[in-house]
């Protein structure tokens, strides 16, 4: 948590008197509360499986404790989600149990890897509660998810402090401090394939380092599912993933290559050779499925702050791959029963 007592909300705002009823303890949940909370438990029902099976398999102190805490963490969020869903009468979903997992399996992924895993995680995690917050009109919901936001930004804080001292990241690239104010006033600006390219800003490097370094981990997290799945179809499927993938993050790194501009290192060596299953395919299917289409808001948001026209181009062609991807997934998750249904409007039909 942060030392620095300047840093409250309520230094800068003034309390409002005002508390609407209707959006009180005593009203039943609406779409928007009902979505968010079930959404929520699922992700975390799965972390708690994952987890569980990567501490089994770890001998760092401070990967360890890490790992413990994002358990405890997914462990806190369902058990009060269940409290919500209880309360309403809510049917609490199946989610994913200690039948998707196989503790007694050997190690599929170095200590390393649990690290960029926890932040590949919880980065998917934080862009889940941050876009629920304004959308719950009940107070208590709001306030369960500002308190996972929390959770997960001071999460995330310690994930970083051990990438950086064990040196598992490269240091984000440096720019110069701008001498004044520039003003864009030529089309050129945008230009990306021909004429006058200007150099990346900060804005695109930001946003390409984060994807390579999502992409890279979702790499790493897919070669370990691709050797030890046991569906060929979803075996295919994983392959196909892994290619898509790979060549999204070659062009990423090209465009900063190009600059002069480090990028994230790849992370496939710290899979380990071994082909006997950790987890079930269900969990494994629905995981990357899920993490693909996180993928989606991901690049949206990059393409929102790129002004350069050959990056746009290349996110929005990694989307359509990843629509496609998502839509199969789905596909074979569906053929298999292993969908859970979120809760559904009225068949007025």
């Amino acid at each position: 948590m942060t030392t620095d007592k300047n840093l409250n909300p309520m230094n800068v705002l003034k309390p409002l008197n005002i508390k609407p009823k209707i959006f009180d303890e005593t009203q039943p949940f609406t779409s928007f509360e009902m979505g968010k909370l079930w959404a929520t438990y699922m992700g975390n029902s799965m972390s708690i499986q994952i987890l569980s099976y990567f501490l089994e398999h770890c001998e760092d102190e401070d990967v360890k404790h890490l790992l413990e805490n994002g358990l405890a963490l997914s462990k806190d969020f369902t058990q009060r989600i269940k409290g919500f869903f209880e309360k309403e009468n809510i049917p609490i979903p199946i989610g994913f149990t200690k039948d998707d997992v196989n503790l007694g399996a050997p190690r599929l992924y170095a200590d390393q890897f649990y690290v960029h895993y926890l932040k590949y995680a919880a980065k998917a995690g934080m862009s889940l509660y941050a876009v629920a917050v304004p959308l719950m009109m009940r107070e208590d919901v709001r306030e369960f998810f500002v308190y996972c936001n929390e959770c997960t930004a001071v999460f995330i804080g310690q994930i970083n402090s051990v990438l950086a001292e064990k040196k598992y990241i490269n240091v984000p690239p440096s720019i110069p401090i701008p001498d004044g104010i520039d003003k864009v006033e030529q089309q050129s600006y945008l230009n990306g394939f021909l004429g006058d390219v200007r150099p990346l800003q900060a804005m695109e490097i930001i946003h390409l380092w984060d994807n390579i370094e999502n992409n890279v981990t979702s790499m790493a997290l897919l070669l370990g599912f691709h050797q030890s799945v046991q569906d060929q179809k979803i075996k295919a499927l994983f392959k196909r993933g892994l290619d898509m993938t790979d060549k999204a993050v070659k062009q990423y790194k090209e465009k900063m290559h190009a600059e002069h501009i480090q990028t994230p290192g790849y992370l496939d060596h710290l899979v380990q050779p071994t082909t006997f299953p950790p987890f079930s395919d269900k969990i494994m299917l629905f995981h990357k499925v899920d993490m693909f289409a996180m993928k989606i808001r991901s690049f949206g948001n990059s393409m929102a702050v790129t002004a350069r026209r050959d990056l746009n181009f290349l996110y929005g062609r990694t989307l359509m791959s990843i629509g496609l991807f998502v839509d199969d997934g789905m596909n074979i998750l569906i053929e298999k029963g292993w969908v859970e249904s979120p809760p559904t409007a009225y068949d007025r039909d």
